[in-house]
């Protein structure tokens, strides 16, 4: 990307009244304080993926923690399991932030996209006056006329040795004709109150801040910090009889019961065995 990409006109592309450009001027001044957490935020018109650009930033050394690149459109933006990921411009929040948690313990990280889950769902509700859920692991959940859909994800990969990217994408303007599968959603069609991005991206950012710097307060320890009982209480997944497909064609089918220490969901099968997934894709077979 050329820095003539970052900074051109929104005029010619801004043939769409309902969905204008986000105000970069307004955010930085809004989010960029000398004792938090963000310290820097760009945003650029068009991108294949923040997740991308920003973690070939990170091992190259020119991003600090805090570093926060948001783009006004994705064209190659993948969520979990490498699917692609699209959406028409301006018509959601598609961003990634840096993130240094040197002093916790590697094995502590994995609560990163769980931490990021809860201050989007929380952050939401609130700024859009939207009921959220998240399914297990990183899926942002709306309702819409009666079904669950799908109006977010969230992607974590590391940055070196010491970082973690984590790339947010939520839905917030998609009509209908626009959606790429019909389970997906978006905060307008769940009849979110505010679809105004600039201040809904002001509260998912401050909420992310808040809940890590109680994880880090904490050392990382779910309990202590007030997460995992958190992710817990806004998991549309548990509870559920759900079937987890696993790496290597493997699957497991069982009810939902719990989220470990370690994050990970814990099945009870049929057979009466507790089992706990870290990794896979989570089917929804009944109602809650």
């Amino acid at each position: 990307m050329t820095p003539q990409d970052a900074q051109e006109p929104n005029d010619s592309r801004w043939s769409d009244l309902d969905r204008p450009p986000l105000n970069a001027t307004a955010l930085r001044r809004a989010l960029l304080r000398g004792d938090g957490l963000w310290t820097e935020l760009e945003v650029v018109q068009h991108t294949g993926s923040t997740n991308t650009d920003l973690v070939a930033r990170a091992v190259a050394g020119t991003a600090d923690e805090g570093t926060v690149l948001v783009a006004e459109e994705q064209t190659a933006a993948r969520g979990r399991l490498d699917r692609q990921w699209t959406a028409p411009a301006r018509s959601g929040l598609f961003f990634s932030v840096l993130l240094r948690p040197a002093e916790i313990p590697v094995a502590r990280w994995g609560w990163l996209p769980l931490l990021t889950g809860v201050a989007v769902a929380t952050a939401l509700s609130r700024a859009a006056g939207v009921d959220t859920a998240l399914k297990w692991p990183n899926d942002l959940l709306v309702g819409v006329g009666g079904e669950e859909r799908k109006a977010g994800g969230i992607l974590a990969e590391r940055a070196g040795e010491d970082g973690v990217v984590i790339g947010v994408g939520v839905n917030v303007t998609l009509r209908e004709p626009e959606l790429p599968v019909p389970a997906a959603g978006s905060l307008a069609l769940a009849g979110a109150s505010s679809t105004d991005r600039d201040p809904l991206l002001r509260a998912v950012l401050r909420a992310l801040e808040d809940w890590y710097g109680r994880w880090r307060a904490a050392g990382g320890d779910p309990m202590v910090s007030g997460l995992q009982e958190t992710y817990a209480a806004g998991c549309a997944t548990l509870g559920r009889e759900v079937r987890a497909e696993l790496p290597g064609d493997r699957s497991i089918t069982g009810e939902a019961v719990a989220i470990d220490g370690d994050g990970r969901l814990v099945l009870a099968t049929q057979e009466g065995v507790q089992e706990p997934v870290g990794a896979g894709d989570i089917v929804h077979l009944r109602p809650a």
